[in-house]
């Protein structure tokens, strides 16, 4: 029988028995609440961002992931939790919570087919649906709290990374889903072979992991080794992307590599510094590919030649943990530091207040 937890809700306590997770009403609660969190974080600056008038007015001070779902809402996934723009208010997920009833770091947000929000975080997995949060952990059949990354697939199963490989949801248990085993990254604070650090479903269905153990691919129930058939040099993928024309690029320890006619060419290649390796990756309106480097640079590639956008003390935006192209074509950068858009080749901060 499930171990249930119960959890105090603001205003209501609600206990709703499932066959599997704990549920609670999450009422979205006003800009005003977000206020309290504020008196939870460290009053610690760095020297680095004493520059930004909203520094203690930031969405968190780490904002690990952003996230448009289909009816246009943003989401904030940070290390203060989940928030969710609603209009020009942010409101903060209080019922997203780990077993033991803290608050998470949210590292991953997807969306499935009917609508349905769901955030990966250090505890496990949460879901979001009218109104409804239901939290699963490790009791209710998670293979491993500590997860990376999270996608649904178009059939509505939902896939989930952690740092002990992977495991699908299909709404009432989860199964087990076997990738090989790699290696661990020694120059990370965080890492083990079996490692899976993004789970992606392309244009045609084809889901991709990027893991310790390199790139795969699964398609009508088999799994390749798509870093051994293509040439990948490396064990450590970080991510992969799919581009408007339906071009695949994959962020790696050893560089950015492009996948193209069953082959791999690593376009950074003696063109920067190898270190800690490529990270997130997205496109812009115009098409230009955006990556970063060792965690602080970052390039654009015009299809033809790499370029540095190099930051000043005027011009200062995170330490990037994800580039993301929102539905208006605008370029968010979020990270250490919180959140960012660059308009017009300046860094715009967006804090609680905006602007949205």
């Amino acid at each position: 029988m499930m171990k249930m937890k119960l959890f105090t809700v603001i205003t209501i306590s609600l206990i709703i028995c499932s066959c599997k997770g704990q549920e609670n009403k999450s009422d979205l609660l006003p800009e005003t609440s977000v206020k309290k969190l504020e008196e939870r974080k460290s009053n610690a600056k760095i020297n680095e961002y004493s520059l930004f008038s909203d520094f203690n007015n930031q969405i968190s001070q780490v904002v690990r992931t952003i996230f448009q779902d289909s009816k246009g809402n943003l989401w904030f996934g940070t290390q203060n939790g989940a928030f969710k723009l609603d209009g020009n208010s942010l409101i903060h997920m209080d019922s997203i919570k780990s077993d033991s009833g803290i608050g998470v770091t949210i590292k991953d947000i997807a969306e499935d087919k009917d609508g349905k929000i769901w955030f990966g975080h250090e505890s496990g997995i949460s879901s979001f649906d009218d109104g409804l949060v239901t939290n699963y952990y490790e009791s209710d059949g998670l293979i491993n709290h500590d997860v990376w990354t999270i996608e649904a697939d178009k059939n509505g199963k939902i896939w989930i990374g952690t740092a002990d490989g992977v495991c699908v949801f299909n709404g009432q248990e989860f199964t087990k889903f076997t990738l090989p085993e790699g290696k661990i990254d020694a120059t990370l604070g965080i890492s083990s072979t079996k490692m899976v650090h993004s789970i992606f479903e392309d244009s045609k269905g084809t889901l991709w992991f990027s893991s310790n153990a390199g790139l795969f691919s699964y398609a009508k129930n088999s799994l390749l080794n798509v870093s051994e058939k293509v040439g990948i040099q490396t064990n450590f993928v970080n991510e992969i992307f799919e581009d408007r024309n339906g071009e695949l690029w994959v962020s790696t320890k050893d560089g950015l590599y492009n996948l193209k006619d069953n082959k791999a060419k690593n376009i950074t290649e003696g063109k920067i510094e190898k270190g800690k390796g490529i990270g997130s990756i997205a496109e812009d309106k115009n098409g230009n590919l955006w990556f970063v480097s060792n965690q602080h640079s970052l390039f654009q590639y015009n299809r033809e030649r790499i370029i540095e956008y190099k930051k000043t003390e005027d011009n200062k935006g995170p330490v990037i943990f994800q580039i993301f192209k929102d539905q208006a074509n605008r370029l968010w950068f979020v990270g250490f530091g919180g959140a960012f858009r660059l308009e017009n080749g300046k860094f715009i901060n967006v804090s609680k207040r905006g602007p949205w």
